[in-house]
């Protein structure tokens, strides 16, 4: 057996760093406050684990997981959590199995986060309408020079 050759055997992962989880949650706020809801906010890593989190005064108790089980689900994915409906709806099999998969969200506030392309993790917001949570989750994107949300699509990549 031959040893393993480090340019075949490795790959390259790319990450978040910790300014920028602050700055996403300070836009986040900062947008959730102009919005007038309340929100969670969650940031992960390319692998869901958490890397910044926050509940606002006065948002709700479910927000909690639903902010990381978002961030989760568009870090898992690569796509925003809204795009899910769309992609299962016509698929009896998929519509009545992927809802099952833990944390797997189905719906607005969810988006991947992405640096020159690459993936680095994803942004969860929660406490309002789905709708809210996706205008916030947008303002703070932008505000941080992310922009636009990653509106990518499996039919596009």
């Amino acid at each position: 057996m031959s040893p393993l050759d480090s340019t075949t055997s490795l790959v390259t992962h790319y990450g978040i760093q910790a300014d920028l989880v602050t700055r996403l949650i300070t836009a986040a706020c900062d947008a959730s406050r102009s919005h007038g809801v309340p929100m969670a906010i969650a940031i992960t890593d390319t692998a869901g684990t958490l890397q910044g989190f926050l509940r606002m005064d006065g948002a709700p108790l479910l927000a909690v997981q639903l902010a990381q089980d978002k961030a989760w689900t568009a870090a898992a994915f690569g796509i925003p959590t809204d795009q899910w409906h769309e992609f299962i709806k016509g698929d009896p099999p998929l519509a009545a199995g992927i809802p099952t998969v833990p944390r797997l969200t189905v719906f607005g506030g969810g988006f991947p986060l992405r640096i020159d392309g690459h993936l680095v993790g994803g942004l969860g917001l929660s406490g309002g309408h789905y709708t809210d949570d996706m205008a916030v989750a947008r303002a703070a994107l932008l505000a941080t020079g992310l922009g636009e949300a990653d509106t990518t699509t499996e039919e596009t990549r």
